[in-house]
């Protein structure tokens, strides 16, 4: 798709909804009600003009910490059309890792809401770059705000917002993305991959300040016009349930962890409850029992793909039609995708090599990280750390983080292949495996295993299991059994906890 230089990504996908005859249609239902492709773009504006009331100028910055509602689109909106940089961050961080964003950001605004000001607190008026604190909801800062918002002059290649890495290593990193970005994502992939379309109906588990629930809730049903349902409550199977069987999605996102736990609920909806055309995965590797058993349940094919902060979403992916269990699919249209060794070179057919991505859609940098954006962002293409075989028929096999990966008696072992056979067991509802260093000190693997509720098994009768499955040396020499695994928020298992 050819975007202008001249280009301002709220403008596109939300006024571009009026023009399009959309303006009375639902755009978006929250816990407390919905709004109008009209509304949102009133309030879009008048949001955008509080900002600039408040002397916020084109591309200062304004940190949103908030629980998902109608309220959010607005404010990332409003901000992007005053020309003002949203810094999306994750919700369930702790103090010390918020401020740090504010103060690696320098952002002068903060959006907060006020279950989450707490965490903000103690050190919001320390901090010398941050003028103003805003708590939604804000109906009467709207109502006080005009109508119509000047468009700043923003180009395709302008800074658009920001995301922060979800800091499982390391201090998280500021990822900064421009205007094209979104518009290209829901080109390429919602609409290419998806089919998505305005007679969708969105539920996304994933929320909307991670890159992934940002391009389902956000601006995938921008882009085509579609009606989304926003949820602020953790999303729990009880609380998925309720908004698949009574807001009717057509489109679901979730995260492998998620669909392991919805099928384990005796809760788990009749077929005839749902609307569903199609569900999405991504996060970590789907395991192929997990989408078998799902399409069994509910008639519907979970698509199993991978995205990141750095290329904003999915860039692999299985598409309906074309879908192979146990991989992670083909490139999306408009991608390309290549296997390499250490060194850099091509590996062959079948063979293990770091995932590198070209495309549309990556960011321009890390925010005041210039070691760690020139080693990501290579010229054209952007390091992805993930290991990934490639088979005679293009799809690739996810084979684990390229700092997880195991090397047992010289040969590289796969901890995501040992989990998902681990994962297959009748009794196992989630596995993670780590390497671990024996008495010789050489490193093997050790899974830690969490078993279905009311299911046994002992630590013989799995290691047995895997060994049936995989080849003997990939058998996991220790077993633990645990209550949970360590997530981040996003549903990825924190390996590096679990090692240490």
């Amino acid at each position: 798709m050819d975007i202008p230089r001249q280009y301002n990504a709220a403008e596109d996908l939300v006024f571009g909804n009026l023009k399009a005859g959309r303006a009375a249609k639902i755009a978006y239902i929250d816990d407390a009600g919905q709004c109008t492709y009209a509304e949102l773009a009133d309030r879009v504006n008048r949001f955008g003009n509080h900002l600039l009331s408040l002397g916020l100028r084109m591309e200062d910055r304004i940190l949103i910490a908030m629980h998902d509602s109608i309220d959010w689109p607005v404010a990332f909106l409003g901000a992007i059309k005053a020309g003002i940089i949203p810094i999306a961050v994750n919700t369930l961080l702790t103090p010390k890792d918020y401020e740090y964003m504010l103060s690696d950001s320098r952002a002068k605004a903060l959006l907060v809401s006020p279950p989450l000001w707490p965490q903000f607190e103690p050190f919001a008026g320390k901090l010398p770059y941050l003028k103003h604190i805003l708590k939604p909801p804000f109906a009467e800062l709207l109502a006080k705000a005009g109508p119509a918002l000047d468009l700043a002059p923003t180009t395709r290649d302008d800074a658009c917002f920001w995301l922060y890495s979800s800091g499982s290593t390391g201090m998280p990193k500021g990822t900064v993305h421009v205007h094209s970005s979104m518009r290209l994502t829901a080109e390429l992939y919602a609409k290419g991959v998806l089919g998505h379309n305005e007679a969708d109906t969105v539920f996304s588990a994933a929320k909307l300040f991670f890159a992934y629930g940002l391009g389902n809730s956000l601006s995938f049903p921008l882009a085509v016009g579609a009606t989304t349902v926003l949820m602020a409550e953790r999303p729990t199977p009880d609380a998925v349930f309720k908004r698949l069987t009574e807001r009717k999605p057509t489109l679901f996102y979730g995260v492998p962890t998620l669909y392991a736990a919805m099928l384990a609920s005796p809760a788990f909806p009749n077929k005839s409850d749902l609307k569903l055309r199609q569900c999405i995965s991504a996060g970590e590797a789907l395991p192929p029992q997990i989408s078998k058993s799902f399409k069994e349940r509910t008639g519907v094919e979970i698509l199993d793909g991978i995205g990141s902060t750095e290329m904003l979403h999915i860039f692999l992916s299985n598409r309906p039609g074309e879908l192979r269990y146990g991989t992670t699919g083909k490139a999306v249209p408009g991608y390309e995708l290549k296997l390499v060794d250490e060194q850099g070179n091509p590996v062959n057919q079948g063979e293990l090599g770091e995932l590198l991505i070209k495309g549309p859609t990556a960011a321009n940098l890390y925010w005041n990280n210039r070691d760690k954006s020139r080693s990501t962002f290579v010229g054209e293409w952007t390091r992805s750390g993930d290991k990934y075989t490639q088979d005679a028929d293009g799809f690739y096999a996810y084979g684990g983080r390229t700092d997880d990966m195991l090397k047992v008696s010289g040969i590289w072992v796969s901890p995501a292949e040992v989990e998902a056979a681990l994962v297959s067991h009748e009794a196992v509802l989630e596995a993670a495996v780590v390497g671990h260093e024996d008495e010789q000190k050489l490193v093997k693997p050790k899974a830690f295993v969490v078993l279905k509720p009311g299911r046994q098994a002992s630590v013989e009768d799995l290691q047995v299991y895997v060994k049936s499955k995989l080849a003997p040396y990939k058998y996991p020499r220790w077993i633990e059994f645990a209550a949970e695994l360590p997530k981040t928020a996003t549903g990825k298992i924190q390996r590096f906890k679990l090692r240490g």
